[in-house]
Order: structure tokens, then C-alpha cells, then sequence
């Protein structure tokens, strides 16, 4: 595990109350706060009570994306008015900085705590600091195919991701899930050969000789091919042979 220079948005959910010195420190230290936002405004500047009698309020122009109420949001101090106890926040500066962070400084390969921000049919944005998300494409979710990334994935999960490609050029990031949930040999070690377990149709060969039954998250076999058989549907399998060096389970079905 890499040292996390930032961590997502809420990952604490500490909605900390700041005195004028702590805030004044934080100012002069350059150093990243977080508060629960408590409302947005009609110009879209968020509102946040950062507590003992101090209002914060984060322009617009210094947000980086639209967010609502009741969310946890990072931020720097860029301004304190200690005669009006309103201090000027900036969420961008920290969205900039972490978004450098995972670019410049992560590799291929680190494994970061990662929240599920937003689910897309080709995949999910998973916030790993600061505001900053990288993609997960629905492949690398899991190694049985999917329909749709929310029979993995829901936003607001709590995962880690592997950093498995940076693209610098574009300051772009792109993650895996999967390589996270076992490899074949650690999966395998759960079934022995006779065995009757249960599984979940996740694909038929289109030449019908078979269908891949999902066992676990990272593990699937094939069993011969029946006909009325549905994707995530349940079935009972029996686990017919385990052939090690090809990576390959071989089922057979028992009931449907």
C-alpha cells in the first residue's frame, strides 16, 4: 500500500467545527480541510459551516464541479474576514493538487482507497482523493461479464482499485477492481472436484457448446449448454474437473 497523499471526498465522515487559529494555520500551511456542505445557492457558490460562529463559502468559480447539500467537500483556505467571521474557500485548489498527485506521482500498478462517485454502462468514476476520479471500465470489474456495472459497483461503495494505466498527456487515470479480488489459484483453493456449489449464468457460447457459470467475483466455468438458461440467473453446478495449468473449471449442471 502507497502512502495517500489524498483521500476521497467523506472517506472520514468528520464534519470538524474550526476555530479562527486553526483556520489562520490551516491558511498559512496551505493545508487541506473538510466540511459537509450545509447549502448551494443560486449562483452555485456552496455554503458550509465551518462552526463557532464562521461561515465558509466556496465561489463558483473555485467548486471544479456542481455538488450538493449534505455532501463532504475538501478545501484550502484563500481568505479569512475576521470582522464578519466569513472565510473564502477554494475546492479546486485541492481538486488541482490532488489531480497532479495521482498523475505525477502514482504508477501503474499502487493500489489507492477509492469511493464509487458515478455509474456509466461502460464503467465506473471512482474518486481516489481530493475530487479527483479515475475510470474503471466495466472489464475490469470483474473476469465474468457483466451487463451493467451496478451488479458490482454502487455509488458511494468504499473499494480499492489498482492504478493500472496513467495517461499524463491527457491527465487521465484508469483503474482495476478485479486484479483486487484473487487471483484464479487464491479463488480455486474454495472448490474441490465433486463438489456441488452454486453459481450464476453469466454467458452462453454463441455456438451453444456451453456456458460460463460465475463461482465467485473473480472465478468463473463452463458447463454443457442447456436451453432456457437466462444471464444472473442461479443454478446448481457440480464441479466435474479443475485443470490447474490451463486455469479452466469444468461443470456440469445439477438443477436449474
Amino acid at each position: 500500500m502507497i502512502y495517500q497523499r489524498f483521500v476521497p471526498e467523506g472517506w472520514n465522515q468528520e464534519n470538524k467545527k474550526y476555530s479562527l487559529d486553526e483556520l489562520k494555520s490551516a491558511q498559512s500551511t496551505n493545508s487541506v480541510l473538510q466540511g459537509k456542505i450545509e447549502s448551494v445557492d443560486n449562483n452555485h457558490n456552496v455554503h458550509i459551516n465551518l462552526g463557532n460562529g464562521i461561515k465558509g463559502i466556496i465561489p463558483n468559480k473555485e467548486l471544479g464541479q456542481m455538488l450538493k447539500e449534505n455532501e463532504y467537500i475538501q478545501f484550502k483556505v484563500n481568505n479569512i474576514n475576521a470582522e464578519s467571521n466569513i472565510c473564502t474557500l477554494s475546492r479546486k485548489a485541492v481538486k488541482d493538487e490532488s489531480l497532479s498527485w495521482a498523475i505525477n506521482e502514482l504508477k501503474s500498478g499502487d493500489i489507492v482507497d477509492g469511493i464509487v462517485r458515478n455509474i456509466k454502462p461502460y464503467g465506473a468514476f471512482v474518486e481516489i482523493g481530493g475530487g479527483s476520479s479515475g475510470l474503471l471500465y466495466i472489464n475490469d470489474i470483474s473476469v465474468a461479464r457483466m451487463k451493467s456495472p451496478e451488479e458490482r459497483l454502487y455509488i458511494g461503495q468504499k473499494i480499492k482499485v489498482k492504478i493500472k494505466e496513467i495517461d499524463k498527456e491527457n491527465k487521465k487515470f484508469y483503474l482495476s477492481y478485479k486484479d483486487l479480488l484473487g487471483s484464479w489459484e487464491d479463488n480455486i483453493k474454495d472448490f474441490s472436484e465433486g463438489s456441488v456449489v452454486k453459481g450464476i449464468v453469466k454467458e452462453c457460447t454463441k455456438n451453444q457448446d456451453g456456458i460460463f457459470i460465475e463461482l465467485k467475483p473473480n472465478l468463473v466455468g463452463l458447463c454443457e449448454y442447456k436451453d432456457g438458461l437466462e444471464y444472473g440467473k442461479e443454478v446448481n453446478v457440480r464441479i466435474k474437473r479443475i485443470i490447474p495449468d490451463k486455469k479452466k473449471i469444468k461443470l456440469t449442471l445439477e438443477s436449474c
